[in-house]
């Protein structure tokens, strides 16, 4: 088999989990399913999440290879995806990502997942370009992003498909702090054991369940 675009490492009590094949880390039933995986193993073992995209790309989607493939194979990769961002969203540590470069449709989404985006700045592109390329913005996507993008945007972003800079999604609540691209994995290592020591374990799980369970809830049953 092909080695998987995921890796896991436990650093300490750091889980450090990479997404990297080298090109646009589009996100099909493998890369999905790993990453779901990576997700049980930290949440098993880890004090905090980190996730760090590619030299090229965080992740420009889902595999359109796969979404094209036929209405059976859209249907169940954007379940599967839906339940990634939902885990990702209720998971009980603090999660930052590192924003490699290009984040777009499902990888703009993922972000909307996360507690800190450290974003690399750059000539890259993120956003919610659904409309423009004839797809619609799916139900659990938009509520996500609403959740966590600046009601100033949010329209632009995800109805009317805009394509961010790093800068503009910085003030669109899409990431929270760029860097230069060689700073983005130190900068969210970091900052995630920063997060690791500061809070407390037990009253941050509970505060996100305060905070997203019925959110997290109301979506998977919409997703049902």
């Amino acid at each position: 088999p092909a080695p998987s675009a995921v890796t896991y490492a436990l650093d300490g009590t750091l889980a450090v989990v990479t997404l990297d094949d080298g090109k646009a880390n589009a996100m099909g039933p493998a890369v999905v399913a790993d990453l779901t995986a990576a997700l049980d193993r930290a949440e098993a073992e880890a004090t905090a999440l980190v996730l760090v995209g590619g030299a090229k790309a965080f992740s420009a989607g889902f595999d359109l290879s796969v979404m094209t493939a036929g209405p059976s194979q859209a249907k169940e990769l954007l379940g599967r995806g839906a339940e990634l961002a939902l885990r990702l969203y209720e998971l009980p540590v603090p999660v930052v990502f590192g924003v490699t470069g290009h984040a777009l449709a499902m990888g703009g989404i993922l972000l909307c997942a996360a507690d800190l985006r450290i974003g690399a700045s750059g000539t890259f592109k993120l956003g919610l370009p659904e409309v423009r390329i004839g797809m619609p913005l799916p139900g659990f996507a938009a509520e996500l992003c609403r959740d966590r993008m600046s009601p100033r945007w949010f329209t632009r972003a995800a109805q009317l498909a805009e394509t961010l800079s790093p800068e503009t999604a910085l003030e669109a609540g899409m990431l929270d702090e760029l860097v230069e691209p060689a700073q983005v994995g130190p900068r969210v290592r970091e900052l995630a054991a920063e997060l690791a020591e500061a809070v407390h374990a037990g009253p941050f799980a509970m505060t996100r369940r305060t905070i997203r369970a019925d959110l997290a809830a109301r979506l998977r049953e919409t997703l049902a």
